[in-house]
């Protein structure tokens, strides 16, 4: 990979992993609701998740669904069905967690790396990212570059996220605040849904 692909690699990967999306609306949410240290878990999902996606994108799985239409069919209305539950998750939170023990949790680690494989955002920039960056005289080194690329890029990303929902967490202690935010984030994640209905 050339210097400059590998720029241009590393600029695409930044701006797909720090604008908004379901991820990072999540993560904003989770950074509110229960503060950054509770969020690790699904951070380290979305970067390892998304990784693995990447690889099997990389590796076949694009052809797969393909040649299989139903199989894409069937991943986007899961996706859809599982995005409309985490909103109504975050929407019908009501006051910010302050003990592990309580029974409204952040997502998981396993949560929030099976979310990749359902979630719209991240087949779009899988697939682009392997249609355009992969090598095809150096595949397997090319597919194995673009994970790197996004497993680096994307943890500091999707973090600053859930760091800004942490800053916010003074401010929506009010819980007529904390309530409309929630709603508001809950509302915006179902909006990540247009683009698969179109």
């Amino acid at each position: 990979m050339s210097l400059d692909v590998f720029l241009a690699l590393m600029g695409y990967a930044f701006v797909t992993s720090i604008t908004p999306g379901p991820n990072n609306l999540m993560l904003l949410a989770s950074g509110v609701n229960f503060g950054f240290s509770r969020s690790i878990p699904h951070m380290l999902g979305i970067g390892i998740g998304f990784v693995v996606l990447l690889l099997a994108v990389g590796f076949g799985l694009g052809a797969i669904l393909t040649a299989f239409p139903a199989l894409h069919t069937a991943l986007k209305v899961a996706g859809g069905a599982y995005l409309l539950y985490l909103a109504w998750r975050i929407a019908a939170t009501r006051s910010i967690a302050t003990k592990s023990g309580e029974s409204s949790r952040p997502l998981s680690f396993l949560d929030a790396a099976a979310f990749q494989w359902v979630n719209p955002k991240a087949w779009v920039m899988a697939v682009t990212a392997m249609a355009v960056y992969a090598d095809t005289q150096q595949p397997f080194l090319s597919v194995l570059a673009i994970a790197i690329v996004f497993g680096v890029v994307n943890l500091p990303c999707v973090s600053l996220w859930a760091g800004f929902g942490t800053a916010l967490r003074g401010f929506l202690s009010n819980p007529v605040r904390l309530k409309w935010f929630n709603m508001a984030m809950g509302a915006l994640l179902v909006a990540t849904l247009w683009p698969m209905l179109r």
